[in-house]
């Protein structure tokens, strides 16, 4: 494998850019800002970004039909169109006492959108276990609950043959596979893949590669670790200019080049002025490994 190139695609200083998804149909690159409440999509060709600002934090976006995506904000999950910028509010959860929220989320290859809930943290840094939930959205628009007890439920992902569930749980560091039911959503028989110790940071967002093994953004580790599902061991890193690395996907025309988001939110003005690049949007190539198209929410 020849040595990976990084570049900063997107230098704009998002404050905690999130949840990247390549749209094959438009080319382009979908992602959002969660501090800022902001949906983006930038197109590589032009270097355009066009941002549909929401009233409160958005935790995840996904694939719809050409033209639309799954957006969800909050407590609420609703489709966002492109070009009126608005958003049609369809399902959502009533506030608990954790005062929780939707946070990373991915369409499953059945077309259901899930989501995992983080609670609100108690003081900085500080957030409460076991009050994250991972929801299913259907088809029909109706929002159930398929696992509970979790600490921040993050990066999600599933094997090439569709019967593993790959989740991140944040506060515990850890990656853990799950058995996939793929014509119900159920998920079971969680067991650990990965534990991180507390150097490599916090694990965050993730992406499963068309070999099967698992890109894991590191949240203060400044890097994506590359894991092999079948025997747990770390493969590889890659290594990034900025300490607040947040999720990865693969997109382009043959889907080799990974694109790895980052935030600029939780570091002072002095480690701002070290990492200059804060909060930008990077594209990783040479690799020597493909990604999979992500899939479409089908209702």
């Amino acid at each position: 494998m020849e040595s990976p190139r990084i570049e900063a695609v997107i230098r704009e200083r998002h404050r905690l850019a999130e949840c990247p998804v390549w749209d094959e149909a438009s080319g382009q690159l979908v992602y959002v800002d969660i501090s800022a409440g902001k949906v983006c999509r930038w197109d590589p060709t032009c270097g355009h970004v066009q941002t549909v600002s929401l009233r409160s934090n958005v935790g995840s976006v996904a694939l719809r039909r050409e033209g639309s995506c799954v957006v969800a904000a909050g407590t609420r999950i609703g489709f966002l169109d492109w070009q009126t910028e608005q958003v049609e509010w369809v399902a959502g959860f009533s506030q608990d006492t954790a005062r929780s929220s939707f946070n990373d989320g991915k369409v499953d290859p059945a077309g259901r959108f899930v989501a995992g809930t983080m609670p609100e943290a108690t003081s900085p840094g500080v957030w409460e276990p076991g009050q994250g939930r991972l929801y299913t959205l259907g088809a029909d628009r109706s929002l159930e609950v398929q696992l509970d007890g979790l600490g921040i439920p993050n990066g999600l992902g599933w094997s090439p043959d569709h019967r593993t569930f790959y989740l991140v749980d944040s506060l515990a560091r850890t990656v853990r596979a799950y058995d996939y039911h793929l014509q119900t959503g159920a998920i079971a028989n969680p067991r650990l893949l990965y534990q991180l110790r507390e150097e490599d940071g916090m694990p965050d967002g993730l992406c499963v590669d068309a070999a099967g093994t698992l890109w894991v953004a590191c949240l203060g580790g400044g890097k994506v670790i590359h894991l092999d599902p079948e025997t747990g061991k770390q493969l590889g890193t890659v290594e990034l200019p900025v300490s607040k690395v947040t999720s990865c996907c693969f997109g382009g025309p043959d889907y080799s080049d990974l694109y790895v988001t980052s935030a600029s939110d939780w570091l002072s003005p002095q480690e701002l002025l070290q990492e200059p690049q804060a909060g930008s949007i990077f594209k990783v190539t040479g690799l020597g490994v493909k990604g999979n198209p992500s899939s479409f929410f089908s209702g």
